[in-house]
């Protein structure tokens, strides 16, 4: 659906075009209206707007102005020009700056009409064209990829196949190695800095690590990198039969080790992150794959995880079954959901505190299936506290609410525990603002981020980001609490801090503009006078 722009001085033009064009019938879905260019830059910085109709003769900033200051900011936006003055001079800038068309008023509906559809036309035209061209892009990139990851968790979880097919996807998916060649596994968790990515972001890193790892092998070795299915990285290593090497030697334990260890460096010094890494033995690909990849993970989940890069080696932390023990603490009263409901946060920290002060001291016992069990519990007494105030979780914390089990948490308990204490701050952030406390500190809070970054790309919508919560919401909060809207608390700071500047420093006009966060001095101007009754200049001089 579009979205169009109509600006001019005189109102009743826009107005009229708003009232009597049949937008339902042009697929347009919302019509803005503005009386000067200043008023339309305010709206496009706040809306997608796709077509931009400007008279050319308006006060401050004239349509030429607007149509190009719109062409080096908004590229995307057609621009349509409405005067009533054919003069050539008009008609030659427009067609240097490449508008859509030159309309010259009084607007006729059928001719105004004809020249908005031509745009809308060609513009959804351009939109199906360049979805189509994201779509073949994204699927050559990604379908050989999701396929080799594919492949990867079948051969890693023990799923039946024929050699056949094995051998065969190999050689289609171009992936180096040979069924029945001897291979190593390679078990990797990112950690570290990485810990503080979000998925897409964790899947480049790992990416890049996969590199990292192929150049360090060089040419002796091959290598397959792919995600594993309990959130780790698998680099499957043999040896390159036509590398310096020969394919009958497999290499010692100490010169993997000093690979994987290499590894680990590049990736300290690169990309600023820690891997742990378990080498398992020897062993014959693809048969051998699913064993040696159930014992890395309970030895990368027991043993891994060190401040620094370690690398493990499989043999020496032979499978055991070790004695299982309760979680007795997260089921000691007061519990957690009782906590949470008397919004007892402080006590809610410290029960947190105190269940995984139990998984570090047992590390050597505690399985996947406790990190699931403390996992239930915690979102269960999250989702009961959200419903108990009529709140949906999804809208306090999405992410944190995903019904799909993140694999890094049940896998980490350092991971677990940053997500559990930090879902706890949002909840409490989000659902204690009913108390003249909570809403005091919340009032406090926002002003305090207003003042800080008053220079930057500040508006509600960021300083609602900042502090957890719809910018809609946060807005009725601040109104009901100072009775001063949050937008005009913005402005009036950045004026006060304007005053200052024009009174106490030599700054040009253009300099302020820049320090106060506004992209155009004009724009600027309009909101000072607005503010104040005169201009910037006026009030200096």
């Amino acid at each position: 659906m579009i979205e169009i722009l109509l600006v001019d001085d005189e109102s009743y033009v826009t107005e009229s075009l708003k009232k009597t064009i049949p937008w339902d019938s042009l697929n347009v879905r919302s019509v803005y209206t503005a009386a000067s260019a200043m008023e339309a830059i305010e709206i496009m910085e706040s809306q997608a707007v796709d077509i931009l109709v400007t008279d050319i003769r308006m006060p401050e900033m004239d349509g030429l102005e607007l149509a190009e200051l719109t062409a080096e900011r908004w590229p995307h936006v057609r621009r349509l020009l409405l005067t009533g003055h054919s003069d050539f001079d008009y008609a030659k800038k427009a067609i240097q700056l490449q508008v859509a068309d030159y309309i010259l008023k009084p607007v006729d509906d059928e001719e105004f009409m004809k020249s908005l559809l031509a745009e809308i036309d060609s513009l959804q035209d351009e939109w199906k064209a360049a979805d189509r061209y994201r779509k073949l892009l994204y699927d050559r990139k990604s379908d050989e990829g999701v396929l080799k990851e594919r492949l990867m968790s079948d051969l890693l979880l023990g799923r039946a196949m024929s050699r056949l097919a094995i051998a065969d996807k190999l050689r289609q998916y171009e992936i180096p190695l040979a069924p029945d060649a001897p291979a190593l596994m390679m078990l990797v968790r990112l950690g570290g800095r990485f810990d503080e990515y979000d998925k897409h972001s964790l899947s480049l890193m790992e990416y890049a690590v996969g590199n990292i790892a192929q150049e360090v092998m060089g040419d002796s070795y091959r290598v397959w990198s792919s995600k594993a299915p309990h959130d780790c990285l698998v680099l499957l290593v043999s040896v390159n039969p036509d590398g310096p090497l020969g394919g009958a030697v497999r290499p010692l334990r100490e010169e993997m080790g000093r690979l994987a260890a290499q590894v680990g460096k590049q990736v300290r010094t690169y990309l600023k992150g820690d891997l742990s890494i378990v080498l398992s033995p020897w062993f014959l690909f693809p048969e051998g794959l699913a064993d040696a990849y159930r014992n890395a993970l309970g030895t990368l989940f027991r043993h891994g995880g060190t401040p620094e890069t370690s690398v493990l080696f499989q043999e020496d932390y032979p499978s055991e079954r070790s004695a299982v023990r309760s979680i007795e603490s997260l089921y000691r009263p007061p519990t957690l959901i009782h906590l949470l409901e008397s919004k007892q946060w402080d006590g809610a920290r410290e029960k947190i505190d105190e269940v995984f002060g139990f998984l570090e001291l047992e590390k050597a016992s505690v399985t996947r299936e406790h990190l699931y069990e403390v996992y239930l519990s915690m979102t269960n007494a999250y989702l009961y506290l959200a419903h108990r105030q009529g709140a949906l979780a999804e809208e306090i914390y999405a992410e944190g609410f995903d019904t799909r089990v993140d694999q890094s948490l049940i896998l980490s308990p350092d991971r677990m525990r940053r997500w559990s204490l930090d879902l706890l701050e949002k909840l409490k952030l989000s659902l204690s603002d009913t108390d003249p406390y909570a809403r005091g500190h919340l009032i406090k809070q926002v002003q305090e981020l207003v003042t800080r970054e008053i220079g930057m790309d500040i508006s509600v919508k960021t300083i609602a980001e900042k502090v957890y919560l719809h910018p809609v919401y946060l807005s009725k909060v601040y109104k009901n609490e100072t009775g001063e809207s949050l937008g005009d608390y913005i402005i009036r700071i950045r004026m006060e801090k304007a005053l200052y500047l024009l009174k106490h420093t030599n700054k040009k006009i253009y300099e302020i503009t820049t320090e106060l966060g506004y992209q155009n001095p004009q724009y600027f101007s309009k909101m000072f006078k607005k503010q104040y009754g005169m201009t910037p200049n006026e009030y200096r001089d």
